[in-house]
């Protein structure tokens, strides 16, 4: 979310981010959930039972941090997986997005019992870190706010065990999606190198001179 972003602004923004996560194949059905906080501090997030590539701005629900339903929109209203969304807002309140998807690779990883880790690009390091796995909690009930809410601070992301991939951000909305795009890239790339053998992480020098470049 920009600090001038309008409500309708961040209504489009989800819509179009719907559309391009049904476009990669990140989802598939009505599957996925979409959230930004608005400036009022209530959430505006995506209706249940809805694909992610046909939303429309006037069907997007907004709740509060409690989960009570400000408005339905014209849609069905908002999942119950909002709870796992909400649980980032208050787990960190700098958080202002929130992203869940299955992108299959990322979601392999996830089945697999592994999260994704080590020093294998720069971009990894700098920009996503390590991906814990969060365990496997069952969807729609307190289990699944309660698997993610360990790994908030200090994160950008997080592998739901058996379930798929979550994503937040500080910054934007945007920058919560483009976080799941570089997740389900880490993801692909780890398995392609274990088909060529395994992974190979930088060197510790080079993370050296990595970490006083960037100020890690």
């Amino acid at each position: 979310m920009s600090a001038d972003a309008t409500e309708q602004q961040l209504r489009e923004q989800i819509v179009e981010i719907g559309r391009r996560m049904w476009e990669r194949e990140y989802v598939a059905a009505n599957d996925g959930n979409v959230s930004v906080r608005l400036p009022d501090g209530n959430v505006l997030c995506t209706p249940t039972f809805v694909s992610k590539g046909t939303m429309t701005p006037e069907s997007l629900p907004i709740v509060t941090l409690e989960g009570a339903v400000v408005s339905q929109g014209d849609g069905p209203g908002p999942s119950s997986e909002i709870l796992m969304h909400l649980r980032c807002y208050i787990e960190d309140p700098s958080v202002v997005a929130v992203v869940h998807a299955h992108p299959a690779t990322a979601t392999a990883f996830a089945i697999r019992g592994e999260g994704l880790h080590g020093a294998l690009m720069p971009e990894v390091v700098v920009v996503l870190g390590d991906v814990p796995l969060a365990p496997f909690a069952v969807p729609s009930t307190q289990e699944m706010p309660d698997s993610v809410a360990p790994f908030v601070k200090g994160n950008r992301a997080c592998l739901l065990e058996h379930h798929g991939a979550l994503s937040w951000s500080s910054v934007s909305l945007e920058d919560a999606y483009l976080t799941m795009e570089r997740v389900e890239h880490v993801a692909k790339i780890t398995a392609i190198a274990r088909g060529l053998g395994g992974e190979r992480e930088i060197a510790p020098a080079d993370m050296e001179r990595m970490r006083a470049r960037f100020g890690l």
